[in-house]
């Protein structure tokens, strides 16, 4: 008698028999290998164009690979939440509610306010960021967490609670009498839990997504924009840098380069296509915690 097949899946660690072409928990390419850089990145494992997930009686089919869709097969015990604005289509009898949420959900999307909302099964639903990138399928187990930079969720499975808290990265700049606080990581964070079962968490990343484990008390400086998700465990910082010897005081804008140092230990994923941070050019007044270095 020959021996099981098994394959350890490189993204969620799903443990499977290799029949299927791609993990049905997080959607990753049974045959993927991880490709390392040097520098410690990995990119995320491509996912086959329709390629299927499973959440407790339910499935998630992702299609498309330049502007992908989550297409969800809702079981009738089963519920998904969502920001209103990534619906894409549902079926007649699937039904939607608001959502109450921590704080009444006083977000804010380009000065518009997001509501959450849920879909109750049976039926299908399908959400889209209606941009290009890549779509992150996120198995969580319980007890386990992340941290998801703001406007980056997708949606998720009712067993995921959600949380959000205030990302304490921030800088003044002041002009005269007036006084502007900037945000480069945004003003909050989201955090999504599963306490007791396994869930689903689906993410939207422009262009290519990378990850990488950081060990304790690793550092590593990343763009506030590009930072996709962390472990709980990572803790950040603002770092500021600036060319030596030049006239101009540190805290102008045009001889500044704002950074955010991440501390491990625990996993952090970025996305290559991050929106570049705007400034006024003032100069800077007060900051959250930071370390500072002075190079050339």
């Amino acid at each position: 008698m020959s021996d099981q097949k098994t394959h350890s899946c490189p993204w969620c660690g799903l443990v499977t028999d290799a029949s299927t072409l791609s993990c049905p928990s997080c959607g990753a390419t049974i045959d993927a290998r991880e490709v390392v850089t040097e520098s410690g990145w990995a990119e995320l494992p491509g996912r086959k164009d329709m390629a299927k997930l499973q959440f407790g009686s339910s499935f998630c089919q992702i299609e498309g690979n330049y502007v992908p869709v989550a297409d969800m097969s809702l079981a009738a015990q089963d519920w998904v939440y969502f920001a209103h604005h990534v619906l894409l289509w549902k079926d007649p009898q699937v039904t939607i509610t608001t959502m109450g949420l921590k704080g009444a959900w006083k977000r804010l999307l380009s000065g518009m306010p997001l509501v959450m909302t849920q879909a109750q099964g049976p039926g299908h639903i399908a959400f889209s960021r209606d941009a290009p990138g890549e779509m992150i399928a996120l198995p969580l187990q319980p007890g386990q967490a992340v941290d998801v930079r703001e406007h980056l969720f997708l949606v998720a499975t009712g067993n995921v609670t959600y949380d959000w808290f205030q990302s304490n990265i921030w800088f003044t700049t002041r002009n005269g009498n007036e006084t502007e606080t900037h945000y480069p990581l945004g003003m909050f964070m989201d955090r999504f839990f599963t306490p007791n079962a396994p869930g689903l968490l689906l993410l939207h990343a422009a262009g290519n997504a990378f990850v990488r484990s950081l060990a304790p008390n690793q550092t590593i400086l990343v763009k506030p924009t590009a930072l996709l998700f962390k472990d709980p465990t990572v803790q950040m910082q603002l770092h500021i840098e600036r060319p030596a010897g030049t006239w101009s005081s540190w805290r102008s804008w045009g001889n500044r380069y704002l950074w955010l140092r991440l501390y491990g230990p625990g996993r952090v994923a970025v996305q290559s296509a991050y929106t570049h941070m705007e400034d006024n050019g003032r100069n800077i007044t007060r900051h959250s915690g930071a370390t500072q270095q002075s190079w050339g």
